[in-house]
């Protein structure tokens, strides 16, 4: 069986980075969240809106104080609203949007709820509806997908 893969699943650390081309974010933290079950992104100046009929979420990412800030609003359509328990007990209603997310070279269409997390360490989490189908967790890794971008851009300059 080949390094990295088992059973046709491919090994994710318990840290990664991620892009969300949609929002032109790159190599952005995320924390691979097997206790939760969707995807969280960490946005604030969350507002509903409708735009050409359509339930709408007008959002800017990360906190103002994060690296990867940059002052844009972002509006996408509104897949779903629920209600959600956090990680300290308490239920929290939350717009959830469908976006793609990029790992290990691959695209993901995955569906995040947006929730303030400026108290987090990292302004992503991934959870099993993302990583079920494809993904084993190694607790004991980190920036696996990273590491393979960086080795095949490695590659493509040697080509050269």
């Amino acid at each position: 069986m080949p390094k990295g893969k088992k059973r046709g699943k491919r090994i994710i650390g318990r840290l990664e980075k991620v892009d969300l081309p949609d929002l032109q974010l790159f190599q952005i933290d995320a924390k691979i969240d097997t206790g939760a079950f969707t995807s969280s992104l960490h946005v604030h100046d969350i507002e509903e809106s409708i735009k050409n009929e359509v339930p709408t979420v007008i959002f800017q990412l990360v906190h103002p104080t994060h690296p990867s800030y940059n002052n844009k609003k972002f509006e996408l359509p509104i897949v779903a609203r629920k209600s959600i328990r956090s990680s300290s007990g308490e239920e929290q209603l939350r717009f959830f949007i469908n976006m793609p997310v990029r790992l290990f070279g691959k695209i993901f269409l995955t569906e995040f709820n947006l929730s303030d997390r400026s108290n987090m360490v990292y302004p992503v989490l991934l959870g099993r509806k993302l990583l079920s189908n494809d993904f084993l967790v190694d607790v004991t890794r980190s920036n696996l997908s990273l590491k393979k971008k960086l080795k095949r851009q490695a590659l493509k300059k040697k080509k050269k």
